[in-house]
């Protein structure tokens, strides 16, 4: 059956192929070449492999010829919007600058302007007077002298007014966002923990149209618009900076030493498995103890297993407990700071050595303390 296949086969080629003869006549001698149907099937087969080679190459010049246009087109396209974005704005300016100049009292109408600014920048950073590092990153600057004339100088006054409230809203928004991730690696949903009504906000916050707030601060309506959202920005940081400050992120102790991870663990008594709710810190006896996290100590004394004990409430559904104590400095009912010394290491209850076992409670239910403890080492890195 196969060689019944194959002769088919030849059979189709040859009448595709059949056998031909050229007669080539040179200087009076007659030559005769021979075509096989073999030489003439792998003379097409080259033709084929060259035509398809020929096509492929075109058709990828096409293509590329084409993309290459299409990338064009949109570069150009972009370029032309920011062209005539940016001769908007110049325009703008330039007809500020001489409507300004056209003015008898053209300087003093842009100092006065640039008081009026000065005096909404001086709003916006009251609000957030109390937003950790934010003085420090936001610093107006004092060396206008060597500017030329005073049109010269006050417009410079005015464009580090404009990169004030762009350090504001660039600090405000990168340090919420290292809140949000520290508070995520503690293992808690930003959104809810950031209460909505805790006293912040203002004036700025609550005009939500420019007009109103530019009216308000007798300022321009683009500088309005740009006050109330670095406002926004720096309220943000500060309900999650109010947030974290309430959390228990900071570490019990000044050693580093951990002896003991949260989890299933062999037990050191009796040498089986058994789950470890907290974490171990080694150290010495009477190394001392810090609450870490402001709170009301809920209890004092011995519990079994802890020996001499300490429990803070942290409101919020927050509680950490602090066993093996050697010793207990604070009482019941009592309010505690962050950082501050509440008891000393030990070695009571059921333990091998001096330590300290720490716990981190949220709604009743215990957590894993080194996610807090990573979380909070984050947050310090954030500035």
């Amino acid at each position: 059956m196969r060689v019944g296949s194959l002769g088919r086969l030849h059979a189709a080629f040859e009448e595709l192929f059949p056998e031909r003869h050229i007669y080539v006549r040179s200087g009076g001698d007659m030559r005769a070449v021979v075509l096989t149907t073999g030489k003439q099937a792998f003379a097409a087969f080259l033709g084929a492999i060259c035509a398809l080679w020929m096509g492929v190459c075109t058709a990828s010049m096409l293509i590329n010829a084409f993309s290459v246009g299409g990338g064009d087109q949109e570069a150009a396209k972009i370029r032309s919007y920011y062209e005539r974005l940016i001769a908007d704005r110049q325009a703008r300016l330039n007809s500020a600058i001489t409507q300004l100049s056209d003015n008898s009292g053209g300087v003093e109408q842009l100092a006065a302007d640039v008081e009026k600014r000065n005096a909404a920048l001086a709003m916006m950073i009251s609000d957030a007077k109390d937003a950790p590092g934010l003085a420090s990153a936001v610093q107006p600057r004092t060396d206008f002298n060597g500017f030329g004339t005073p049109l010269q100088r006050i417009r410079s006054v005015k464009s580090d007014q404009d990169r004030l409230i762009a350090e504001a809203e660039s600090y405000s928004k990168s340090r919420a966002e290292r809140l949000r991730i520290a508070m995520r690696m503690a293992g808690l949903n930003p959104a809810s923990y950031t209460a909505a009504g805790e006293g912040l906000g203002g004036p700025l916050i609550d005009a939500k149209d420019p007009r109103a707030l530019a009216a308000i601060l007798d300022v321009d309506e683009d500088f309005a618009a740009r006050i109330r959202d670095a406002a926004v920005d720096m309220d943000d940081m500060r309900a999650l900076s109010a947030t974290a400050a309430k959390l228990p992120l900071a570490k019990p102790t000044e050693t580093g030493a951990r002896s003991s991870g949260f989890g299933v663990r062999i037990d050191p008594f009796n040498g089986r498995p058994a789950f470890h709710p907290g974490l171990d810190f080694a150290g010495g006896m009477g190394t001392p103890i810090h609450v870490t996290a402001p709170g009301v100590v809920s209890f004092t004394g011995v519990r079994s297993g802890y020996g001499n004990t300490i429990e803070i409430d942290h409101g919020g559904g927050f509680k950490t407990r602090y066993g093996h104590l050697s010793a207990i400095g604070v009482r019941v009912g009592q309010h505690v700071a962050l950082g501050e010394r509440i008891g000393a290491m030990g070695s009571t209850g059921r333990s091998t050595g001096p330590h300290l076992h720490y716990e981190v409670w949220v709604n009743g239910r215990v957590e894993n303390p080194d996610r807090f403890v990573k979380a909070g080492d984050y947050v310090q890195q954030a500035g």
